[in-house]
């Protein structure tokens, strides 16, 4: 026959319709490949993206934190503070220096503290301005409460009286002279966090109730702000 001839051999039409949809499974799987890729490429792209933001996060939270800790670390012992590596929180976690026991008085020694800390503290990182989103002034005190009769009446007396202390610190922190050249950009990143207790320190289970009653300057930076744009994208 003439297809015997054409192809030296004899092909039946099962051969034939064989090869043909072979040569279709072929044709489909290179379009899903090519499909595939084409997703593919802008996931990748985003993963890169989210890694070098971690990365650039990571980065600048180890920099702000050496510069804290170059800075003040020949101060903090003497200004009963310390530095917290995980949260860049500066802690102030001596009361009897801090304020009048049950108001939101500073005490001399508190006022002269924040007098050398804050003008350094703010100074230093306007360098990293770029990298940071806020400024948070946080009070923080323990669970008891003088006459309270319930754990929530003495839980929203010690908020009223956090909110109260930190907004102190935050308005004389302002007014110090030597703080002006960055006090619009400070006033833009700084707020004041009264928190009560809900942030207690326990030693061995147990409430620290001294512990627990400080001051803390802490450090957020803006990467996780940047990462949530990356992943806005996404959807």
């Amino acid at each position: 026959m003439a297809m015997e001839r054409f192809f030296g051999q004899g092909v039946s039409s099962e051969e034939e319709n064989w090869i043909s949809i072979s040569d279709l499974m072929a044709g489909l799987m290179v379009i899903f490949l090519f499909i595939a890729i084409t997703y593919i490429r802008p996931i990748i792209e985003i993963q890169n993206q989210i890694r070098e933001i971690v990365v650039a996060w990571n980065d600048s939270e180890l920099e702000i934190y050496d510069a804290l800790e170059r800075e003040f670390k020949d101060d903090l012992p003497k200004w009963h503070a310390e530095l917290d590596p995980e949260t860049l929180a500066v802690r102030f976690k001596a009361p009897d220096v801090l304020f009048d026991s049950g108001t939101a008085n500073l005490k001399p020694e508190f006022e002269e503290i924040l007098s050398d800390f804050f003008p350094r503290y703010i100074k230093l990182l306007y360098v990293f301005r770029e990298a940071i989103s806020e400024i948070r002034i946080e009070g923080h005190t323990s669970s008891e409460w003088e006459g309270a009769l319930t754990d929530d009446e003495a839980y929203f007396n010690n908020m009223v009286l956090s909110q109260a202390r930190t907004r102190t610190v935050l308005v004389y922190s302002l007014g110090l002279q030597e703080v002006v050249e960055y006090k619009e950009w400070a006033r833009d990143q700084l707020t004041a966090n009264g928190l009560s207790s809900s942030q207690l320190i326990y030693v061995s289970q147990q409430e620290d109730k001294i512990q627990s009653r400080r001051v803390e300057f802490r450090v957020r930076t803006n990467s996780k702000e940047q990462i949530v744009k990356v992943l806005e994208t996404i959807e």
